[in-house]
């Protein structure tokens, strides 16, 4: 049992660590983009793509600074996702829900991103990538979820003799 519960660790430790990178990532939006353009050849589509992006960031940031909080609340609420998993690192059967929250939240990334990012205008790609975060994320809170399931019925047979 201990080698599952170090492996639960292990997998909520990488899912922690990915959404508060994800998090800080969201507010540097500027600077990012500035870093990615460097890097892609200027006469492809996807430094178009980035370069409209960062026109749009650069006057947005110019003009209207105060719709930035928004990326803000966006980290904010990736580092308190991230908190809530502390949870299940503690106690992962007590705190299974958590796990239970994270894959349902996974899952709903899918049809957020593609009906949002329609409405948004991004191209199909693009939500594919945003899709991907969802898909990446559940595997290791699904892995965890099955080895607390086995915790669960290990527990269960040493209270019940």
């Amino acid at each position: 049992m201990e080698k599952t519960e170090r492996q639960i660790k292990s997998l909520l430790w990488f899912f922690i660590i990915a959404l508060f990178l994800s998090g800080a990532t969201a507010m540097p939006a500027a600077t990012e983009l500035a870093f990615v353009l460097k890097i892609l050849p200027q006469d492809s589509s996807l430094h178009h793509f980035f370069s409209m992006i960062e026109n749009g960031v650069t006057k947005t940031q110019t003009e209207f600074p105060f719709l930035f909080y928004g990326y803000d609340w966006l980290a904010f609420a990736h580092f308190v996702l991230a908190i809530l998993f502390i949870g299940p690192l503690r106690d992962p059967v007590r705190n299974k829900w958590v796990i239970e929250f994270g894959m349902i939240a996974c899952m709903l990334i899918i049809p957020f991103a593609l009906i949002m990012g329609y409405y948004r205008g991004l191209p199909f790609w693009w939500r594919l990538i945003d899709c991907s975060f969802g898909i990446i994320g559940i595997i290791p809170l699904y892995i965890c979820y099955r080895k607390i399931q086995v915790m669960e019925l290990s527990l269960n047979k040493i209270t019940y003799h």
